[in-house]
């Protein structure tokens, strides 16, 4: 029997429930700790100007997940996107899902002028199969990032 088809559409604000639980279980995977984005925050992110979401899908169900920012920076030649979320379900990875949706992140780019993407990797050397996905995917490394919380 062959695989689901996978198909991709935007987000909506009333997708919010589910796209705050797939962000959820990828903030789980990276910390370890249980993460609970209200869905009304997802919502309210969901409805920004300049958030490019989608969802993947397999016979009606999310089964991942990406947002997509536009950004500004002068180092970038002006705006370009930042994919700040990308959740595949962990059984469902190496099939194409996580590739499919940064196709669609490089299409939004392409249809909106930007000359290019960047993401953050998580912590190396524990995720060196993310980064290595990246890469594979033609993104460059370009160093660590870091933070500041206020």
């Amino acid at each position: 029997m062959s695989a689901p088809r996978t198909v991709l559409r935007p987000a909506i604000t009333e997708d919010a429930e589910t796209v705050a639980r797939l962000v959820a279980a990828l903030l789980t995977e990276l910390s370890g700790t249980d993460h609970l984005p209200a869905p009304d925050l997802a919502r309210d992110v969901l409805s920004e100007p300049g958030i490019h979401a989608m969802l993947a899908l397999q016979e009606g169900q999310a089964v991942g997940v990406m947002l997509l920012n536009e950004c500004a920076a002068i180092y970038a030649g002006g705006r370009f996107g930042e994919i700040t979320e990308l959740y595949v379900l962990p059984a469902l990875r190496s099939q194409g899902i996580a590739a499919c949706l940064l196709a669609q992140a490089k299409a939004i780019a392409r249809a909106r002028g930007w000359h290019r993407l960047e993401v953050g990797a998580p912590a190396q050397p524990d995720w060196g199969r993310t980064l290595a996905f990246y890469q594979a995917q033609g993104f460059q490394e370009i160093g660590p990032r870091l933070r500041l919380l206020i």
